[in-house]
């Protein structure tokens, strides 16, 4: 499916980065980036530009592809490797920061995810994500149907036990990113440190 949209001209969800991440970049850690779930790259390179050496994962070659066009344009390195996350080896004590911007698996991946970034952070390390909350089934703005991807801050809190919260908000806001998130939205925010 990810092949399918990622396989057309132009960046579906544009190539600026996020901007939830975007305006709290200056809360990560200096180091290494693991961005998961990162589809066509343009956090990545975001985070490339701005001085991190980034990974990114996702399960779309074609996306990868298109990061890869797109850090070249920017003139940054990315190194990406196509996986599913539900196999792909986060490992331990590994990461400085770990981004996961609109990440939506099906809850019971999403729970073990989690507990393996916790362990993948290094001390002192950051997470940092957004997503959509079920609210977001109500608006007609981008994101996943189904229920059991979405995410609300009582399930982040319980599955990323062991993290330190900055961040963990519910809120509404307008998202322009490419044709697919476009409109008003309901997300859930997340900026965590591992002690």
């Amino acid at each position: 499916m990810w092949d399918e949209r990622y396989r057309r001209e132009d960046y579906v969800y544009g190539k600026a980065p996020n901007d939830f991440l975007a305006s709290h970049v200056d809360e990560l850690r200096p180091g290494n980036v693991l961005c998961l779930a990162e589809g066509e790259g343009r956090n990545a390179v975001f985070l490339a530009a701005r001085g991190f050496a980034v990974t990114a994962v996702d399960a779309s070659a074609v996306g990868l592809e298109k990061a890869a066009r797109l850090a070249a344009e920017h003139d940054v390195e990315v190194e990406t490797i196509c996986a599913d996350l539900a196999d792909y080896d986060l490992g331990a004590a590994r990461w400085d920061n770990i981004v996961s911007i609109y990440c939506h698996v099906l809850s019971p991946l999403r729970a073990e995810l989690h507990r393996r970034v916790v362990a993948a952070l290094r001390p002192g390390g950051v997470f940092l994500l957004e997503g959509y909350t079920p609210r977001q089934l109500e608006f007609n703005s981008g994101g996943p149907r189904d229920p059991d991807r979405l995410m609300s801050s009582a399930v982040l809190a319980r599955e990323l036990k062991g993290l330190e919260f900055r961040r963990l908000e519910e809120l509404e806001r307008d998202i322009h990113e490419g044709s697919h998130h476009s409109g008003r939205s309901a997300v859930v925010q997340v900026v965590a440190t591992k002690p």
